[in-house]
């Protein structure tokens, strides 16, 4: 905005921030561009719907009496899957926003942790990060949630993995600090989305992360999140 004492008979020019052309008269400097830091990405097309097209996923759209519980019909059953080569495939799945892709992951990934042994899901933890990371960066807001959903029931499979998470909180953590404020206040309303909303679900994945993450949990993410407050020690 140009200030209302230049008068309305000369010409302004906008001119280069920090310059000596600011000192002239009927000048005024411009403004830096705006960073869209909020901007969804469009992510690129998943190696999981490569894979599944190709028909290397085993797995079809279950038409059963429960299609309304379970979503997937498994050709092969989960726990004598190869968990360190389908699991981060559906992770990587879970950028996608496009039926039934988007339920073919999500609900695979339920599937495999829910079957999964603890020494299983330890093995092919350092190969999740980087599809989860993606995920999350994306910036979607229903595929953040997706994403942190899968984080809390990777980190209940066993009380091992939580601590083996915290060295990649650095890769997890930056875009829920950056939505961590993106809470509504409803006031005595009800709220329709019954715990969905993308702050909520922030602030219970960092409390479940410290929970189950030990003892260097809260210093990690505080790192990270420096509006979080322990839910542990301020009990």
């Amino acid at each position: 905005m140009i200030p209302k004492s230049y008068c309305n008979c000369c010409e302004i020019h906008c001119v280069p921030p920090f310059s000596y052309q600011l000192l002239q008269d009927c000048t005024w400097a411009v403004g830096p561009p705006r960073i869209p830091i909020y901007r969804r990405q469009t992510p690129c097309r998943s190696l999981f719907r490569k894979f599944f097209l190709r028909g290397d996923v085993p797995i079809s759209r279950y038409h059963g009496p429960q299609a309304s519980r379970q979503f997937i019909k498994w050709h092969v059953p989960p726990e004598k899957l190869d968990f360190q080569r389908y699991l981060p495939l559906f992770f990587d799945g879970l950028c996608e926003t496009a039926f039934p892709y988007r339920e073919f992951a999500r609900n695979g990934i339920r599937d495999m942790i829910a079957v999964a042994k603890e020494k299983q899901l330890l093995c092919c933890l350092p190969m999740l990060i980087l599809p989860a990371k993606r995920a999350l960066n994306t910036k979607d807001p229903d595929v953040i949630i997706a994403t942190l959903r899968a984080l809390q029931q990777l980190v209940q499979a066993g009380p091992c993995i939580g601590p083996a998470l915290v060295p990649y909180y650095r890769q997890l953590l930056p875009i829920p600090n950056l939505f961590g404020a993106f809470n509504v206040n409803i006031g005595d309303r009800i709220d329709f989305q019954g715990g969905n909303r993308l702050g909520d679900v922030i602030d219970e994945t960092l409390a479940l992360l410290e929970r189950t993450g030990g003892r260097d949990a809260y210093l990690n993410i505080k790192y990270m999140v420096p509006t979080y407050e322990s839910r542990v020690l301020n009990r």
